[in-house]
């Protein structure tokens, strides 16, 4: 459609491969950067749970501690490299023209998933930690460890940082001709489903922190519906 040559198979996996090295390379870069203000980083996460204090107690628990937020950082700073080299690779389903937003689509990219995930660091992590520590009464007494809540942070915030992406998604399969806007209207309640499913694998399970992030991704779903419906591939294309 866009590509006089077009690549074989074995082609596009070889240059999958090279962009995923790029994407790697770029992540262990900036987290090697972001390893130098780990004890910056830790004081920053920590800014969410306000005055619950976090635990060590394994030896090795502060170093991979450590090692984890900056792979975390890593991953977030390179947020502008990963989107480059994913909607790159996808780009010979465009049309030449429209090949040339790529870098506009980038920064979308990087914007929405920054915005993913301080929505997820600035709202639901202070309102998932309240409500699940809130079930320890005074029977238990709660010993969150650094490394736990790293964990638990830093998946909750790549989720949210992806799922901002639907929007861009839909853009693209949109433009190939995939999917359209009623394709995607009459998938409402399937779709509903799959993004309960989706983030009741990706969350931890409660149900609070699950519908924390299916509302958005749902509101994201009808935004994607609406961009489809304006850049979408027209019908006459499709023939």
């Amino acid at each position: 459609m866009s590509s006089k040559n077009p690549m074989g198979f074995l082609d596009h996996l070889e240059e999958l491969r090279h962009r995923l090295i790029k994407a790697v390379l770029s992540i262990f870069l900036f987290s090697g950067i972001a390893f130098y203000f780990s004890e910056q980083l830790v004081d920053l996460i920590q800014i969410p749970i306000g005055d619950v204090q976090l635990y060590n107690i394994a030896v090795t628990g502060a170093f991979y501690a450590y090692l984890k937020i900056s792979l975390i950082a890593g991953f977030i700073g390179s947020a502008s490299v990963i989107f480059y080299q994913m909607w790159s690779f996808v780009s010979p389903g465009l049309y030449k023209k429209e090949r040339l937003f790529i870098i506009p689509l980038v920064f979308i990219s990087t914007i929405l998933f920054v915005i993913g995930a301080g929505f997820c660091f600035m709202v639901v992590l202070p309102l998932s930690i309240d409500f699940l520590t809130g079930f320890s009464g005074e029977q238990i007494i709660n010993t969150i460890t650094i490394g736990s809540y790293i964990s638990f942070a830093g998946l909750l915030m790549m989720a949210f940082g992806f799922g901002f992406q639907m929007p861009i998604a839909a853009y693209f399969l949109g433009k190939m001709g995939i999917v359209n806007a009623r394709m995607l209207s009459k998938g409402r309640r399937y779709a509903l489903v799959g993004i309960l499913i989706v983030s009741a694998i990706i969350t931890p399970p409660d149900v609070f922190t699950q519908v924390m992030l299916s509302i958005p991704l749902y509101m994201l779903y009808e935004i994607s519906i609406l961009v489809v419906r304006v850049t979408g591939k027209p019908k006459a294309d499709k023939s």
